[in-house]
């Protein structure tokens, strides 16, 4: 007969062995099917940065990574897609500014909680807009680009890359600090944006340095200045608008991966570390550079931090300009 305690013990070891799951770690876990990345957005730098990373998920669990495409409302579909998934890893949503940060002030009703309905895993890359003009502009430094602005508004578009992107409220968040009002032309993506901006339609905006910066060495768009709070290590001749008079001036586009909440957090764990991995890689991190992206590649805690940072800065910027999409 045995004592109670052994009895005990036994009947631990039972449960655990029918409840793998109980003392599963990170280093165990794998996916038993494909994992959808979801990104909420068409022809964007976050459905390239999926791409890029999908193969290498794919080489380290075993299984497809299968990127998938779903935009509309500022990137809502999408998420709130992955937000109502299961949250048992095969579900993972490429986030950026507008449905996690954006979106919770420029809506009046918000179909999920960014910070309460999904998980973050890490915040992938930032990097700063870039304020570009059309040449025939003759604007060549920020200085003119705002004199011109003020004195001439009628002389110059913005194109952005849609309402509420941060490609239009960074914008608006120049024009409140520097005190001049020129008129918003949006579009639907950042490609016929930058398209017009070439052909002259409208005569400048804030994109991203890869949607951009081609053109930018073809002569094609001039570019004045960045929106981060240093010069960036590929075009270290550019100033910052916080160097061009315009104090603590920052506007970041950023990209992360998260998860449905509610996934265990050794299957987030697990996808932090690999993730990471992934993105401080030579050859993925030498990608990411050439399109200009920082990589930040950091903790769960962190991007949670950050997402609710973004909320509280982007929030001011819309409620100063009383910019609703509902």
């Amino acid at each position: 007969m045995f004592p109670r305690r052994s009895l005990l013990a036994a009947a631990l070891l039972g449960v655990a062995a029918a409840s793998p799951s109980w003392a599963q770690s990170a280093a165990d876990w794998k996916p038993i099917k494909p994992v959808r990345i979801m990104v909420p957005i068409v022809g964007s730098t976050n459905d390239v940065l999926a791409r890029l990373v999908a193969p290498k998920l794919q080489e380290v669990f075993g299984q497809p990574f299968v990127v998938e495409n779903k935009g509309g409302a500022g990137g809502n579909i999408g998420a709130l897609d992955i937000v109502r998934s299961a949250p048992d890893g095969h579900h993972l949503l490429v986030g950026y500014n507008g449905p996690l940060a954006i979106n919770v002030s420029l809506f009046n009703k918000m179909p999920y909680d960014p910070m309460k309905d999904l998980a973050p895993i890490t915040l992938a890359v930032k990097s700063p807009q870039y304020l570009v003009v059309n040449p025939a502009t003759g604007i060549t430094s920020v200085k003119e680009f705002i004199a011109t602005a003020k004195t001439n508004p009628q002389k110059l578009n913005y194109g952005s890359v849609s309402v509420g992107s941060a490609s239009h409220l960074t914008m608006e968040m120049l024009k409140s600090e520097a005190g001049f009002n020129i008129t918003h032309i949006p579009y639907r993506g950042a490609a016929p944006a930058v398209s017009d901006l070439v052909a002259g339609m409208v005569q400048t905006g804030f994109f991203v340095p890869g949607n951009v910066q081609g053109f930018v060495k073809e002569g094609k768009l001039r570019l004045l200045a960045s929106t981060g709070l240093k010069r960036f290590p590929s075009t270290p001749d550019v100033p910052t608008l916080a160097e061009s008079g315009l104090k603590d001036f920052e506007a970041t586009s950023w990209i992360g991966f998260l998860a449905p909440a509610g996934t265990p957090p050794h299957i987030i764990k697990r996808y932090n570390e690999e993730m990471v991995k992934i993105l401080k890689s030579p050859d993925i991190l030498a990608r990411l550079h050439e399109m200009e992206f920082e990589v930040v590649a950091g903790t769960p805690r962190e991007f949670s931090a950050w997402i609710s940072s973004e909320i509280t800065r982007w929030g001011k910027v819309i409620k100063d300009n009383g910019i609703k999409l509902d």
